[in-house]
């Protein structure tokens, strides 16, 4: 019996939340939770609020054990977690900024996507409307001699999403960088309250483009668990298909992208057309070059035919072609080599502190993978290797992606043989949803790392509450301790290598 465990059986159990168990505790058990999470025992996988109470989703990954616990905010306040341990800061600051609660010994008081616009405070508690202008946000101060600072956005110069950072830097070495996010905040949370199960997946869907099959199939996970229904098995297959095209698009795309701000131009050509081969494809096999809305709860939208099954294989042989040489390219040039080696490095007990999911956490000796912990099918039915470096620099990211487009294609391969066998050949893609209430959690890999859903499904069926988390949260604040000691040059390197999400985090 795990600690995590105990902590659970202490508390008052939530009966109707699956699959890993919620429990309602006390202020004293909460802070023997934050204790846990300071010392190293757990990782912490999510906070956010309601109304009147706080819940934070806790990973004891050597137990393998997953469990959410709730606190009863009695006026709007609760023990602050980021008091020590800090991955939960910003995660605190939206909690105050959209619920009003108040973490007592809250490190750092400044809002976060409160950027003083919405005409309101608390949007998502007790709400009052914003009589007076809020005070100008404050960045940290920096003194010493010879520091200059060096603001960066919002609107940038690319065709990307709003944020900014503001450097400090001595000559052109970047002494530290604070970031201000929260510009595409769109109230995904408010929007899918109240809403019917079907509008919220399409919601969901929506809070980060390039995920969008991630996001679709971590709602449609907890959905099920929420009203205890089974997928048809030819669908579980399906999603897992799409969810590895996701994954081979955006890594195709980001590989590019890192050599281009390396001014290594031919990759980010040539890796964009291998982008642009499986975006044609999934358009082929499911209709939309994102598969957007094409995973919902009970299954999938639409099947794979024969042309979406012939598309795909001609992906996976030019992929199986065009690929290699440009792995053999990057790693061959020494110009390009002498930007990413070294460049933007994050340590392995800061990637663990964090719980850095995807390339970035794997970069850096954090072995997690969702799909195997805590897992969900079909991976469960597939072997498959999950590449884990310890260099923790801007190569080590490229190269995870690297190690990961040939576990994917992999994988894409043996999924469609096991769809072409004809054990599930015409059968249900998509279940009747079926009434029901309750509470369902799912943890799904994206290509970015974990994404986590929530929900609450009242009598009526509606969605009363969902909580959705990007695993940017906890890479945005690595990407300001891994350009520490950078030159400024370099930022965009670095930057591109973590490819946190803007709108994911803003929600």
């Amino acid at each position: 019996m795990t600690a995590l465990t105990d902590l659970i059986q202490e508390g008052r159990r939530v009966g109707d939340h699956r699959p890993w168990p919620r429990a309602a505790v006390d202020a004293a058990a909460w802070r023997a939770a934050t204790a846990h999470l300071a010392r190293g025992d757990w990782t912490l996988l999510d906070l956010w609020g309601e109304p009147d109470r706080v819940h934070m989703a806790v990973l004891d990954e050597p137990g393998s054990a997953i469990a959410t616990i709730s606190l009863d905010c009695p006026g709007h306040r609760f023990p602050s977690v980021a008091r020590h341990h800090p991955p939960a800061l910003r995660l605190e600051r939206a909690a105050r900024d959209l619920y009003g609660l108040e973490p007592d010994g809250l490190p750092d008081t400044r809002p976060w996507l409160d950027h003083d616009r919405w005409g309101l405070r608390q949007p998502l508690g007790d709400t009052r409307p914003a009589t007076a202008p809020a005070p100008p946000y404050q960045f940290l101060p920096s003194e010493g001699e010879g520091l200059h600072q060096i603001p960066v956005g919002p609107v940038h110069a690319g065709i990307i999403e709003p944020g900014h950072f503001r450097f400090t830097a001595n000559g052109e070495t970047v002494v530290r960088l604070e970031q201000r996010l929260g510009y595409v905040h769109k109230g995904i949370e408010g929007l899918i309250a109240g809403s019917g199960i079907d509008r919220a997946a399409q919601l969901a869907g929506r809070v980060s483009g390039d995920s969008t099959v991630a996001y679709g199939l971590a709602f449609a996970l907890a959905v099920e668990a929420a009203v205890g229904m089974q997928v048809p098995p030819r669908a579980r297959l399906l999603r897992a298909l799409m969810a590895e095209l996701e994954r081979l698009a955006n890594h195709f795309g980001d590989i590019g992208a890192i050599c281009n701000d390396a001014a290594f131009a031919i990759m980010h050509a040539h890796c964009g057309v291998l982008r642009e081969r499986v975006l044609r494809a999934a358009e082929a096999a499911f209709g939309h070059r994102l598969m957007r809305d094409r995973v919902v709860p009970g299954g999938v939208a639409g099947d794979l035919g024969a042309e979406g099954a012939t598309a795909i294989r001609a992906l996976l042989a030019e992929a199986h072609r065009s690929f290699p040489p440009l792995v053999a390219l990057y790693d061959e040039t020494a110009s390009l080599q002498e930007r990413t080696v070294s460049t933007g490095f994050l340590g392995e007990p800061l990637a663990r502190q964090y719980g850095a999911g995807g390339f970035v956490g794997r970069a850096s000796g954090r072995t997690f993978d969702a799909r195997r912990l805590p897992g969900y099918t079909p991976y469960d039915e597939f072997d498959f290797e999950v590449p884990v470096r310890t260099d923790g620099d801007v190569n080590a990211r490229v190269w995870i992606r690297i190690q990961e487009v040939g576990q994917s294609l992999a994988l894409v391969e043996r999924i469609l043989e096991r769809l072409a066998e004809g054990a599930d050949s015409g059968s249900p893609v998509l279940a009747t949803l079926q009434g029901g209430t309750g509470e369902g959690s799912a943890l799904v890999e994206g290509f970015r790392g974990d994404v986590l859903a929530w929900v609450r499904i009242g009598s009526d069926g509606i969605v009363e509450r969902c909580r959705l988390r990007d695993p940017s949260w906890f890479q945005w604040p690595l990407l300001e301790a891994a350009i520490e000691g950078n030159i400024v040059a370099d930022f965009p390197l670095c930057n591109k290598s973590f490819n946190c999400s803007y709108s994911g985090h803003d929600l």
